[in-house]
């Protein structure tokens, strides 16, 4: 798309003719004022309120979209921009790293065009680019006289965190929710969301992954039964919804600008949110200037903690299930070379023993190894002993088809890449990790590991063993942690002693 400046407005042009030019080219983009007496388009006032689209993601046409902005409706802004050293930058995404860009003949612009490929799975962003938000009233969304429907109670610790997050949400904070595994953080959120919709807030709950996105909108549907809930992942059919209380992955914020009054950010360690500079741009830019902002995670990073510890974060910790009981604390047991076992066809003979010890119990485990071949040799072995038995990761075709058979007790043991080190609770098993000296597991995924033993109230005891051939400052982290948390958990009378 190419623009020219007639009477202080942007106006569209399909050739590169009479001075037209990219609008990334453009030093100024004028904004008129919204026109009180223009009848906009209430769909795609629903569209584009808190967005930034591309024109390919407006099925409404480019005449209709132009004259929206000449009233004063439409915005439109820079896909790339340029630093001071005149390097490309990504408005949507952030990008300012050289070998994320590329250029290609652009039939738009009838140009070589610079183009964005860290966010490309969301539309091309290129120089000729704009993106398209709304400048009007945003659109009303009235409420029904009751809006939590759920009636549970919350525990002691519960309470705590639940009375910070409203707090947080309504004097437009920051807060961290530093929530043990199998805690009940979805519960702690409900009373932050009911104070900020009865307050008019438009509130969105964002997670790296796309399973807890599916986990957590029926729960929230049932809470909240007669507030429109938009549900946001790949190929989401909510896409283009708009509505008060959002549920998205942290990938799906690319396409909001200064969207949400309270954001709640689940899982804040997760991979990939942990590694992708876009994502975090992303949750910023989401984010109206003014807004609250609500961490929760299980295992924060060690820079985290020691802004905890020295007062320079804003957080409350839940350091207790709701079922009292404690944590259950790993068990480091030296197992040897356990590799060249393997590659002899053999499993250690700790390990060996662990297994019949369950087998024995008919007790169903969860075994993580930290690379997929090697789980893929220990297979037939642990097979030889229970035929009960199947392995999962993360490109696993049939991944949600063995969780399931697991939660219905068809598998006893689970042999696992660190793909179900969270958001998978099954409510009586044991767990060991095979390596647990690999760099793969770090602290966060050792505790969350570990977090998945004893989740059930009926059965709040599992045994958690991590085998090693020699211990990392990651599992001594892992296990200090779990300890810290039991030690203030029953200082807190939180924990039954």
């Amino acid at each position: 798309m190419r623009f020219i400046l007639f009477h202080n407005k942007l106006i569209p042009q399909k050739t590169n003719t009479n001075g037209s030019k990219r609008i990334s080219q453009m030093d100024l983009i004028p904004q008129p004022q919204p026109n009180p007496n223009y009848p906009f388009n209430p769909k795609l006032q629903l569209l584009l309120s808190g967005k930034q689209l591309l024109f390919d993601d407006i099925p409404f046409p480019l005449e209709e979209i132009q004259e929206h902005y000449e009233n004063g409706y439409v915005t439109y802004r820079k896909g790339i921009k340029y630093t001071a050293g005149k390097k490309p930058y990504c408005v949507r995404c952030g990008n300012k790293k050289p070998y994320w860009f590329a250029v290609y003949p652009c039939a738009r612009c009838q140009e070589a065009c610079i183009y964005c490929r860290r966010c490309l799975m969301m539309g091309r962003i290129s120089e000729c680019t704009p993106l398209i938000g709304w400048n009007g009233p945003m659109p009303d969304a009235p409420l029904p006289s009751k809006i939590l429907a759920w009636q549970g109670s919350l525990s002691q610790g519960q309470l705590e965190a639940s009375k910070r997050v409203v707090e947080a949400i309504l004097q437009n904070k920051e807060w961290l929710i530093w929530a043990v595994c199998g805690a009940g953080k979805t519960e702690v959120l409900f009373a932050g969301i009911e104070a900020a919709l009865a307050t008019k807030k438009r509130i969105c709950i964002a997670t790296p992954r796309t399973d807890v996105v599916l986990e957590l909108t029926p729960r929230l549907k049932s809470a909240f039964p007669d507030i429109p809930i938009a549900s946001l992942y790949g190929g989401s059919e909510d896409r283009h919804v708009f509505a008060p209380l959002t549920i998205a992955t942290t990938h799906q914020l690319l396409r909001f600008y200064q969207a949400f009054d309270a954001m709640i950010l689940d899982e804040v360690d997760a991979f990939p949110y942990t590694v992708e500079e876009a994502l975090q741009h992303a949750a910023v830019q989401a984010r109206k200037l003014t807004s609250s902002m609500i961490y929760l995670t299980a295992t924060p990073n060690e820079k985290w903690q020691r802004e905890c510890r020295t007062g320079k974060r804003a957080f409350t910790t839940i350091p207790a299930r709701y079922h009292r009981h404690p944590l259950s604390v790993p068990e480091f047991v030296w197992c040897g070379n356990w590799k060249k076992s393997l590659r002899k066809g053999k499993l250690p003979e700790n390990v060996l023993c662990w297994i019949k010890t369950r087998l024995q119990n008919n007790k169903q485990s969860l075994l993580f190894f930290p690379h997929i071949s090697l789980m893929e040799e220990a297979l037939p072995l642990v097979k030889k002993l229970a035929p009960a038995t199947e392995a999962v990761h993360a490109e696993d075709p049939c991944r949600k088809d063995k969780v399931q058979r697991m939660r219905k007790k068809e598998i006893l043991f689970l042999l696992t890449t660190t793909i179900l080190e969270r958001g998978v609770t099954f409510p009586n098993i044991d767990v060991a990790v095979i390596g647990a000296e690999d760099l793969i597991f770090t602290e966060s995924a050792l505790v969350q590991i570990a977090g998945r033993a004893g989740r059930s109230k009926e059965y709040p005891k599992g045994v958690v063993t991590f085998f090693h051939y020699g211990k990392t400052n990651e599992m001594i982290k892992a296990k200090r942690q779990i300890v810290s948390m039991n030690r203030e958990g029953i200082a807190r009378g939180l924990i039954d002693v």
